[in-house]
């Protein structure tokens, strides 16, 4: 199976790599061209495009000044150890060992609005720059417009270079957006976590986010190939709810808060 997820604002670049492999990532020259763009937006620019505060916009106009496409383990991280979001406190990827790291870059891969498409093991430099984003570019008015069939035709790509049968996105509405669904090589499955809220099962986008990462530990650490064996997720209290499921939207509910 191929997995999607989506990066996460937070970043942590102060904690020590749990591996010393990295690679680099493959779309560079549209992320070039996409940071040269961003260098030219002021923090007052940033503030309004992202609606963010003008603290953070004047470290991001910083991060696009600093950038610069060389990217070493001096000044970049591996995306799947940089990014610190709920999703990433789920996916726990500072456990795994070089098995799963080396498992993880075959089959998942990181949808994000600077670098288009990651892999776990790529170096990238900080940044903040969502997909949703409606930052004027080259190639039309938002970065969809920017990424066209490229998140695509990448994602394709190592759909056949595995043989995946589905394509499971855990990624947000936001960043899946980027992924034109009528094209993919392979079937594509959604699945939903959904906990118990006065008297309902409920999706709470926090634990949501984090339930999304830890089925990805799981599908790693397993080596997950068949969707039988996706439907035997059962962490943090969470199992299949075959009521609340679809075929293609399969439903994961916890009546209890791990």
């Amino acid at each position: 199976m191929l997995y999607v997820i989506s990066p996460a604002k937070n970043l942590d670049y102060e904690t020590k790599p749990a591996t010393q492999k990295y690679t680099q990532p493959e779309l560079m020259s549209d992320a070039t061209e996409l940071a040269n763009v961003c260098k030219d937006l002021t923090p007052q620019d940033l503030s309004s495009l992202m609606h963010i505060s003008d603290k953070l916009a004047g470290l991001n106009a910083a991060r696009f000044t600093e950038w610069q496409p060389d990217f070493t383990p001096e000044n970049a991280k591996q995306a799947v150890l940089a990014f610190n979001g709920d999703v990433y406190t789920g996916l726990e990827a500072e456990s795994f060992n070089d098995a799963e790291f080396d498992y993880a870059q075959k089959h998942l891969r990181i949808l994000s609005g600077l670098y288009g498409v990651l892999k776990p093991l790529d170096l990238m430099q900080p940044y903040r720059l969502e997909m949703g984003t409606k930052l004027s570019n080259p190639r039309g008015d938002n970065l969809y417009h920017f990424w066209g069939d490229i998140v695509t035709n990448k994602i394709n790509e190592q759909i056949d270079a595995v043989n995946a049968p589905y394509l499971i996105n855990l990624a947000s509405t936001e960043y899946f957006k980027s992924v034109k669904k009528k094209q993919l090589n392979a079937p594509l499955i959604t699945p939903t976590f959904k906990d118990w809220k006065n008297g309902q099962y409920k999706m709470i986008s926090f634990f949501a986010k984090k339930a999304r990462g830890m089925m990805v530990q799981y599908l790693i650490k397993n080596q997950v190939e068949t969707l039988e064996d996706l439907l035997k997720f059962d962490m943090a209290g969470y199992v299949y709810n075959s009521e609340l499921s679809k075929p293609d939207a399969p439903c994961f509910t916890r009546k209890e808060q791990d």
